[in-house]
């Protein structure tokens, strides 16, 4: 099982829920296929047309940036916490 938190501003497109949980594992890409099954507004906030992470959207696996581990193919494994940030901006 993987755990998803989800911050404030994402709750919304999950049922109001802050943490999800998945059965998926392996990798980003499986987890995010499996939430956005369960979850179609959500994977459209996190993902783009190309199934791509969107660039303002940041990925965590267990406290690790899945840009700089290997974006979608980043290896999950079971029991791991994928974290969901937008990035927030202003001035």
């Amino acid at each position: 099982m993987v755990t998803v938190l989800l911050p404030g501003p994402l709750r919304g497109e999950a049922g109001g829920a802050s943490r999800l949980s998945v059965t998926a594992a392996g990798t980003l890409r499986a987890v995010l296929d499996e939430m956005a099954a369960a979850h179609p507004r959500l994977a459209r906030r996190i993902r783009d047309e190309r199934g791509e992470l969107r660039r303002y959207v940041n990925v965590f696996v267990d406290g690790e940036d899945c840009r700089h581990s290997g974006g979608l193919a980043t290896p999950v494994k079971d029991g791991a916490e994928v974290q969901v940030l937008p990035s927030v901006a202003g001035g």
